[in-house]
């Protein structure tokens, strides 16, 4: 993996994104340099599938650094967020012990049993040890599947890039990791957390943005093709939908007509490909009939113009 520097401007930025075959629009590289330039963690919300946990991807491989990934859920708690102890190790370590009478000088067992022999790191704590090529890209995934107590614990290791065991103390980062942070915003991310870090909305692109995602990341979707999809998302997104499609929608959608032979859209193909696009029967089904001619007809005189 080749290590390179953080860019040292907005366009450097833009072009370390391109590089990595992400299309960015220029807000978005204006607030990821500057969270790099400050060394502030940088929240990302919007929809599902706008490309935020992407971002930290490209960036790791840009740069050259390790990806740690934290995926949040419902429940996450420190032991599977920073660390818990191997206890079946210190189980067998007390019963030697015992069995070679040494079991007496409880403060040195103690001490041996507490640690980091017997620690398990998981993806906070790994993100505040030295890496080589420099501070890791640490990807907190879906912050708002997780609950406030979480939020609370996270703010000791935004602010000060450090974490507290109490049977080893503070551990702190000699470097901070670059910390990326992303939410679908099915609940508010609480005040406090958001105020250490840069704020960005990543927004579903705009046609010309979106048809240049495809290119890049669908190059063998035909030129007609491509500008029809683009067209029709751009459509049904102005529907009533339970769920509209995000970019990582469009790009499947294009890759299953590829490998069906499409060179443009018809309303036949279209109806029998929906559950590429739309991941709901409710917003399927509504979708099928006069509404994917009507829809169909928008796109190719959208993709014309």
């Amino acid at each position: 993996m080749t290590i390179a520097s953080p860019p040292t401007s907005i366009d450097a930025t833009l072009s370390l994104l391109q590089s990595q075959g992400y299309v960015a629009d220029r807000a978005l590289a204006t607030v990821l340099f500057l969270a790099l330039r400050m060394k502030r963690p940088l929240l990302l919300e919007g929809e599902a599938g706008t490309g935020k946990t992407e971002i930290a991807k490209v960036l790791a491989s840009g740069l050259g650094r390790r990806l740690i990934r934290l995926q949040c859920y419902e429940g996450l708690d420190l032991a599977s967020a920073v660390y818990e102890w191997n206890y079946a190790g210190q189980m067998m370590a007390i019963r030697l012990a015992e069995a070679g009478g040494v079991a007496g000088d409880r403060a040195r067992l103690e001490s041996d049993l507490f640690s980091e022999r017997y620690l398990v790191k998981r993806p906070l704590l790994q993100a505040l040890e030295p890496q080589e090529g420099g501070a890791p890209i640490l990807l907190i995934d879906e912050l708002d599947r997780t609950d406030e107590a979480f939020e609370a614990f996270l703010l000791e290791v935004l602010a000060d890039a450090q974490v507290t065991i109490p049977e080893l103390g503070t551990i702190k980062a000699a470097e901070p990791p670059i910390v990326i942070l992303t939410s679908n915003r099915t609940r508010e991310i609480h005040d406090a957390l958001k105020r250490r870090c840069l704020y960005h909305w990543v927004g579903y692109p705009d046609a010309a943005r979106e048809l240049a995602i495809l290119k890049a990341k669908a190059p063998g979707a035909p030129a007609k093709l491509a500008k029809q999809v683009v067209a029709f998302v751009q459509a049904i997104r102005k529907e009533e939908l339970f769920k509209a499609p995000g970019v990582a929608e469009t790009l499947d959608w294009a890759s299953a007509l590829v490998e069906l032979d499409a060179v443009a859209l018809d309303p036949a193909i279209v109806s029998d490909t929906l559950g590429a696009l739309l991941k709901y029967q409710d917003d399927i089904q509504a979708m099928q009939g006069s509404k994917v001619g009507e829809l169909l007809d928008q796109a190719k005189q959208a993709a014309r113009g």
